[in-house]
């Protein structure tokens, strides 16, 4: 096994005299000093915790970016509906070190590292007398997916897991993220870090949080005692949703938010692709070429940087109706910037005038997605559209986007007189309200959850739009 359990003496050594004790601390990292501080203030009778360390660690090629995660028993407060529970805290998606043995150092200003650490909180079972240890390898997972994507969470983030997060028969199978409700903010001497607590959820739950928004979801949890309460704690054995229990939240809280405040969602990554129909096939010039079988252009930089942002920004509420902008010069205050996207903004800028991308206007495209993501296009229309905003589908196979927007936003390259347009592989298709209202029925099929027999053809010949829903396989063949 690549890590161990063990009893760790923590790196900030309890005082026994001034001076002994300021020789000792200095040993160890300041960025491991500070989140240590902040753990003690919460459990000061709990100076050793049992942890959890990489035994070789990530900037020594091991596996795992999280050099410790510390477990806390932590006795909750009847009297506020808080039950007894273990408390999971991690070490290392911020910058302990200030070497750049594996974080940039940036200064003192910004974020420390990636600018957070995640915790955990599990019910305590009857008769437990040390913590489980899964919770530890789960959270090893979401840091290496952010270490390697470079994509930051923030709360209000759902993660789509798609499998028991202790590997058990457990319905919790996905996790959303919210910020710790004990756990402050800490200033480090290289950069402030937040502490995100993962809570696990229902497939249903996610679903709900997906086509609504992951805030609304976690303050719903937070008034059902079995499914998390006021701190968000994680029953691995509940075996109700939180609609089970409370049949009125789906109708009442959810789908009257999504009617009403429209969908936080404003892209997914997804199986799809799109054909141009306005230009023959042997037309080798023009680059219709998104196509089943065919090899897409790539996109360009800048392109690729507002998809990515336009991904992003849909996790998170806002109420703007423009495409995010581009500039090289952008600074984003609700989440920490990927230094990937820094990188290729400040690269292109100067490269690539967006300008100089040549926009084509397409007469008539077909439209092709697989069971899940056609599933999500009437919440697309209705979550999104209806209320003046945009939606992304990017494809996890190559550069395809496909984008929909509504009459409202600013910055799209599809206007009402040419509502399909194209960058390269990146379409964009304008739809007016009417034709909302008119999809929404033709597509209603899509709202049911159960399996429909595939391929379905929906075609609109007068707006020369047709759209298939696929079996995965057909998508599949496209992977390299």
């Amino acid at each position: 096994s690549e890590r161990e359990r063990e009893r760790v003496a923590p790196p900030c050594v309890r005082p026994t005299s001034g001076a002994q004790a300021h020789g000792l601390a200095s040993l160890f990292p300041p960025g491991l000093q500070a989140i240590y501080g902040e753990c003690r203030r919460l459990y000061p009778d709990q100076a050793n915790p049992l942890q959890v360390t990489a035994i070789v660690k990530y900037w020594l090629g091991g596996p795992d970016p999280l050099d410790y995660i510390s477990m806390y028993r932590n006795v909750g407060c009847p009297a506020q509906d808080i039950q007894e529970h273990w408390h999971y805290v991690s070490f290392g998606l911020s910058d302990l070190y200030g070497d750049n043995r594996v974080h940039e150092f940036t200064g003192t200003e910004g974020p420390s590292g990636f600018g957070f650490e995640l915790t955990f909180r599990l019910k305590r079972e009857v008769g437990e007398t040390a913590p489980p240890t899964w919770p530890a390898e789960l959270m090893q997972g979401l840091a290496r997916y952010v270490f390697q994507s470079e994509n930051t969470f923030c709360s209000g983030d759902h993660v789509s897991w798609h499998s028991p997060l202790d590997n058990s028969e457990s319905r919790i199978q996905h996790m959303l993220l919210t910020e710790d409700p004990q756990m402050q903010p800490v200033q480090t001497p290289f950069g402030s870090v937040s502490f995100l607590q993962i809570v696990g959820v229902c497939t249903e739950e996610l679903q709900a949080a997906q086509q609504w928004n992951g805030q609304g979801i976690l303050e719903l949890l937070r008034g059902v005692h079995v499914a998390g309460g006021p701190w968000l704690i994680t029953d691995m054995r509940r075996g109700e949703t939180i609609f089970d229990i409370d049949p009125h939240l789906q109708q009442e809280r959810v789908d009257q938010g999504i009617e009403t405040e429209g969908s936080n969602l404003s892209g997914v990554s997804a199986k799809c692709v799109w054909d141009d129909l306005s230009r023959p096939p042997e037309d080798e010039e023009d680059s219709r070429s998104i196509c089943i079988g065919s090899q897409p252009r790539r996109l360009s930089d800048k392109d690729t940087e507002q998809i990515r942002e336009a991904l992003r920004k849909g996790l998170e509420f806002n109420s703007k109706t423009a495409l995010p902008p581009i500039n090289s010069q952008r600074q984003s205050h609700d989440r920490p910037q990927s230094r990937k996207d820094s990188l290729e903004s400040e690269s292109s800028a100067a490269i690539v005038p967006h300008e100089l991308v040549r926009t084509r206007q397409l007469e008539s495209v077909h439209l092709k997605f697989n069971q899940e993501s056609g599933t999500l296009l009437p919440l697309c229309l209705r979550g999104r559209l209806l209320h003046g905003r945009h939606f992304t589908y990017k494809s996890i196979n190559g550069d395809t986007a496909i984008t929909f927007v509504s009459t409202g936003v600013e910055g799209a390259f599809a206007t009402e007189e040419h509502p399909y347009a194209a960058h390269g592989p990146w379409l964009q298709i304008l739809l007016t309200e009417e034709f909302v209202e008119q999809m929404l029925g033709d597509l209603q099929e899509l709202n049911t959850r159960e399996e429909t027999k595939l391929p379905k053809e929906y075609s609109w010949p007068e707006k020369k739009l047709k759209i298939s829903v696929l079996p995965d396989s057909v998508f599949d063949n496209l992977l390299p």
